[in-house]
């Protein structure tokens, strides 16, 4: 099965099992394909091989964040939840870029030990009250010069805003609202300004 059918089958299965759930820990909520689409190119033209995920629900982002890379780029990706990782894994064979991806399983603040610094590109797309508590660790991780992109910052803006506020404290970001999809919050970081 090509890639774009199965990527199409995932998206539509997304979103009918999210609109048949009432338990929120059972939705996928995952991007939507501009967001996929606009990832990829981001990818690609900012050369990353080292990629942080937060957020793998079924991987459907995942699997466009790997397609992007090089042969021997990696994705770091994070669940908490079980079932979810299971899933992933199936949807990341039929891709064929389980090669490119290292599942990481667990709440966050335990396992991003395992991710090694200087990841190139951060994508966060999990529990939007956590990010200000894990900002120091993920921007310790990420390259100068590397790129974090944040899901869901127009549909969550209030529930981002804590996190917004500590990103534009920070001298070396720079810092850009993209109308994609939910909305994708780009922060480039640079050099610290002494």
């Amino acid at each position: 099965m090509e890639f774009k059918r199965i990527m199409e089958d995932l998206e539509q299965f997304g979103i009918e099992n999210d609109q048949a759930q009432s338990d929120k820990s059972k939705k996928y909520l995952s991007i939507t394909r501009d967001t996929g689409e606009f990832l990829s190119v981001l990818v690609k033209a900012t050369g990353a091989s080292r990629i942080l995920e937060i957020g793998t629900s079924n991987g459907y982002s995942t699997i466009w964040l790997a397609s992007a890379l090089p042969d021997n780029g990696m994705v770091y990706t994070v669940e908490v939840n079980p079932q979810k990782v299971a899933e992933a894994r199936v949807n990341f064979d039929k891709t064929n870029v389980s090669s490119k991806i290292t599942q990481l399983v667990g709440d966050v603040s335990d396992v991003l030990v395992e991710v090694p610094e200087n990841v190139d590109f951060i994508f966060l797309d999990a529990d939007r009250k956590t990010y200000v508590s894990l900002a120091k660790q993920l921007f310790k991780l990420l390259k100068n010069g590397g790129l974090l992109v944040c899901d869901n910052a127009i549909s969550h803006r209030d529930e981002l805003e804590n996190f917004t506020v500590w990103l534009n404290k920070q001298s070396n970001l720079s810092i850009s609202l993209v109308p994609v999809g939910k909305g994708e919050l780009l922060v480039y970081k640079g050099e610290r300004k002494v």
